[in-house]
């Protein structure tokens, strides 16, 4: 639930600094965040491994890879697109 909840996160976050850009465009990007995050926890290099160390970056680069967050990330994206869009659709008539 909560790499879900990331995921609808940083689409949002990607709409509001690509507030001109398409739908489309925030979904992707919002999905290729999230899964270079998730598969850059496959990498073990001393300076990610001290960045996972600590508390706060803890929560944004993740502790361990799993192929079910990355289901997570497509559901959270996907609902937050199709809301985004839904209420853009119903704005305009």
């Amino acid at each position: 639930m909560g790499d879900g909840l990331y995921a609808v996160m940083i689409y949002w976050l990607c709409r509001f600094i690509f507030s001109q850009r398409s739908f489309s465009f925030c979904f992707v990007s919002s999905l290729a965040f999230c899964f270079t995050i998730e598969f850059l926890q496959l990498v073990q290099r001393p300076l990610l491994i001290s960045v996972r160390n600590h508390p706060l970056l803890r929560l944004l680069f993740g502790q361990g890879f799993l192929w079910s967050d990355l289901i997570a990330y497509i559901a959270g994206s996907a609902i937050a697109f199709l809301l985004d869009r839904s209420f853009h659709r119903s704005k305009k008539k």
